[in-house]
């Protein structure tokens, strides 16, 4: 990272991150989130977008989730601020039948904004 502009400390709080080179964003919040969901049943050999309450992200945060658990032919294939505090998760389910994930787990959702 030889375009990093910034002071590195050993202070667990960073008040914002500049980059010098094009398109020279400045992250403001990177964040870590705990959140118990509970997907719906994805149809087989499709795609299917749901969206989750997760308090906290904003409209315009680059975001990521983590499910906890593997499950046969299951994927995320996407993941996206649709409104403040929600999320939109799109599942794949790459199988012949129906797949519901894992009820009650708890997901990571990270992000940048």
């Amino acid at each position: 990272m030889t375009k990093f502009l910034g002071v590195a400390t050993d202070e667990p709080t960073v008040a914002s991150l500049s980059f010098t080179e094009a398109p020279a964003d400045k992250v403001t919040s990177i964040y870590r989130i705990n959140v118990t969901l509970s997907p719906a049943q994805v149809a087989a050999n499709t795609t299917a977008e749901q969206t989750f309450t997760v308090a906290g992200v904003r409209v315009g945060d680059v975001v990521y989730v983590s499910k906890p658990t593997a499950q046969a032919g299951l994927g995320i294939v996407n993941v996206r601020a649709s409104a403040s505090n929600q999320i939109a998760v799109t599942f794949s389910n790459n199988t012949g039948t129906p797949i519901t994930p894992t009820a009650s787990e708890v997901y990571q959702v990270g992000g940048i904004r």
